[in-house]
């Protein structure tokens, strides 16, 4: 009978820890191992979203690292997450599958103080460490990181599948890179209009 009881406990303390999909600008990351859907913070941090939205979509210039030509096109889709960290962070973004590309693009720190690692499925910009520095690069925590707060621009926030976030943090990697690639199949951006109680399936 307690197990019973149990399974819908959890199942309910599960969909209460993930946010609920409301009205809002938000990223579907399609990747191998299933879909992130992620709200993006548009309000908070507008030149960052407006960034990630326009490489997503194709209609902002980035620097090609084979031809070294300026490019209009999806710039996420069919490349890597080439770096994960084990429980961590996974990573994305660099069209060379390195972490050494930046794509000529650079945008503005929008770091606020309400905005914190203070939980599983947050999505960052990544940079350099200096000032300004984050461009096409981005991850996402399988793990509140609370030492990461104010270094990073929190541009978003999983509200459906974490569970792959966190499935593609535990895949075999080494030196922070997955011996077998998981791949960035692609990015759509969607604006949903109505409140929903549970994330989206």
């Amino acid at each position: 009978m307690k197990s019973l009881i149990l399974i819908p406990l959890l199942a309910l303390a599960a969909a209460a820890a993930q946010p609920r999909v409301v009205p809002g600008l938000y990223a579907v990351f399609h990747t191998s191992e299933g879909d992130i859907m992620a709200r993006l913070y548009e309000k908070d941090t507008p030149a960052t979203v407006k960034n990630f939205v326009a490489l997503a979509q194709g209609t902002k210039a980035w620097a090609d690292p084979v031809t070294h030509k300026w490019v209009k096109r999806p710039l996420y889709d069919g490349i890597t997450f080439h770096r994960v960290v084990p429980g961590e962070i996974i990573q994305a973004g660099d069209p060379t599958g390195k972490g050494t590309h930046n794509c000529g693009v650079h945008v503005p720190d929008e770091i606020l103080p309400g905005l914190r690692f203070d939980r599983a499925g947050k999505l960052a910009m990544a940079n350099t460490g200096a000032p300004d520095s984050g461009g096409c690069q981005f991850f996402f925590t399988a793990n509140p990181e609370p030492q990461w707060t104010g270094k990073y621009t929190i541009f978003g926030v999983v509200v459906d599948g974490l569970d792959v976030v966190s499935k593609i943090s535990r895949m075999p990697s080494a030196q922070e890179k997955p011996v077998e690639p998981v791949k960035l199949i692609s990015v759509t951006i969607e604006r949903i209009e109505k409140d929903n109680a549970a994330p989206k399936k």
